[in-house]
């Protein structure tokens, strides 16, 4: 075709929609699965039970498991939030990139592209010591 120009950008509008309608359904299940699994592993490391001195002062620390536990969740927490960030980042990305290829702004497009491939950055106070 004499005058037209590629642009690179073929979007079904409706399919990329049913595909964001259903992972966000998908990522609201795995994000209740979380946060369900952090108050299970407290709760497990809670029930697990205390070491406490014969000697005195008498004081108590969490038992071997409830420490193992809390090694765990503090080894995977960051992973986890991770993963979340880049869940919402992508599918975030997603839809406002095809929203503005909807508008014809493929610059715009690009743009909000380009910002969803981004590495998020995760902080957790505490995470890792």
């Amino acid at each position: 075709m004499r005058g037209s120009r590629v642009t690179g950008w073929d979007i079904d509008i409706a399919g990329v929609r049913g595909v964001l309608r259903n992972t966000g359904t998908a990522a609201k299940a795995l994000s209740d699965t979380g946060r369900a699994m952090q108050g299970n592993l407290e709760e497990a490391a809670s029930a697990a039970g205390t070491i406490t001195s014969q000697y005195g002062p008498y004081s108590s620390t969490a038992g071997l498991v409830g420490a193992a536990l809390a090694e765990f969740l503090d080894q995977w927490a960051r992973d986890l939030v991770y993963i979340a960030e880049r869940a919402s980042k992508s599918v975030n990305g997603a839809a406002e990139a095809t929203g503005h290829y909807a508008e014809g702004d493929l610059t715009m497009a690009a743009t909000a592209q380009r910002e969803a491939a981004k590495e998020p950055k995760v902080d957790l106070p505490g995470a890792g010591k």
